[in-house]
């Protein structure tokens, strides 16, 4: 299978897949989470590539409160510890590079995943972006006023788990 292939055959199952919106040719919004999510798709050596890109905001930037730059500091390592461990919710691979960048307001999850099954790739993909969406929200610190996305995605979890807002998830 050629380079090019591969690369068509990654495109159509992201195309074909409920959680990608395509944002232009051979990149996709991951649709099942309140951040920016982007998935770069592409194939070498015959098997698909998805480059997955998801940005968190830092917690300073969600809270009506300031935080400390220490807290701050700590939440990211934290953070960044436990999305090292993406692994453990792929199918089909347990071998990936995990890249967490901090600059400003924001922190960068990058994650590239190759498999030669691009519909297994699409789906880790999703799971992915799923897993920083899930680790972002187990890291809220309980006692600062939150805004919007958390205050959307606390409701949201307590709405799942049957309770009423109030506190973190866990």
């Amino acid at each position: 299978m050629t380079e090019s292939d591969a690369a068509e055959r990654a495109r159509r199952a992201a195309e074909m897949h409920d959680s990608f919106e395509s944002r232009s040719e051979g990149r996709y919004a991951v649709t099942t989470t309140v951040f920016d999510a982007d998935v770069t798709v592409d194939g070498a050596d015959g098997a698909a590539v998805f480059d997955v890109t998801v940005q968190v905001p830092m917690l300073d930037a969600v809270t009506a409160d300031h935080v400390a730059p220490v807290v701050e500091d700590g939440w990211f390592d934290t953070f960044s510890l436990r999305v090292d461990d993406v692994d453990g919710v792929l199918r089909g691979t347990d071998d990936v590079a995990v890249a967490v960048e901090r600059d400003g307001d924001e922190a960068t999850v990058e994650v590239e995943l190759v498999d030669i099954d691009p519909g297994r790739a699409a789906d880790n993909a999703v799971a992915i972006v799923e897993y920083v969406e899930g680790t972002y929200v187990e890291g809220v610190i309980p006692g600062y006023d939150y805004t919007e996305p958390v205050t959307h995605l606390i409701q949201r979890a307590a709405d799942a788990g049957g309770g009423t807002q109030g506190g973190t998830p866990l």
